[in-house]
């Protein structure tokens, strides 16, 4: 059998990076059972509600959906199960110190395959508040204008 080597998402948290201020990120390999597995190489999983955490110098994420193995029997995994995080014990204890602080949280943003092996991309981060999302908006909505503007002065240039 051939090694698998790229990468290949499986599945992204968009609503993260409108919601929350990232402020670094961090690649982690999950624990996952082998129907957990199976079901991701399938490409269904569900990151929007998931969350991440320490615990006893652990770290954890909770409430990602990964569906249940179709073809899975007695041995088929819970969907929204606690999942172990792993990560390098210094890496954790520094994500430890800076979640201590007011306002930061761990948030999920992306799940791929990287070299066959189950990756998540995990983001320190700061929420926005509503003022903040609206400005972030209207950067993006001003770029987008300038871009087509810019277009459009080529084109009319030929």
């Amino acid at each position: 059998m051939a090694k698998e080597t790229g990468q290949k998402l499986i599945a992204q948290n968009k609503k993260a990076r409108h919601e929350y201020t990232i402020l670094d990120t961090y690649e982690c390999g999950l624990v996952l059972t082998g129907t957990e597995v199976k079901s991701l190489r399938e490409g269904r999983a569900n990151l929007v509600d998931g969350y991440a955490y320490i615990q006893n110098h652990e770290a954890w994420i909770d409430n990602v959906f990964i569906p249940e193995y179709t073809q899975g029997t007695w041995t088929n995994h819970a969907a929204r199960r606690k999942r172990k995080l792993l990560l390098h014990k210094l890496e954790i204890r520094k994500i430890e110190t800076k979640v201590r602080d007011a306002g930061h949280t761990l948030v999920p943003l992306s799940l791929y395959f990287k070299d066959g092996r189950v990756k998540l991309e995990l983001a320190l981060a700061v929420g926005k508040k509503l003022y903040d999302k609206r400005q972030t908006l209207r950067e993006k909505q001003d770029t987008r204008e300038t871009a087509r503007a810019v277009a459009a002065a080529r084109r009319r240039q030929r």
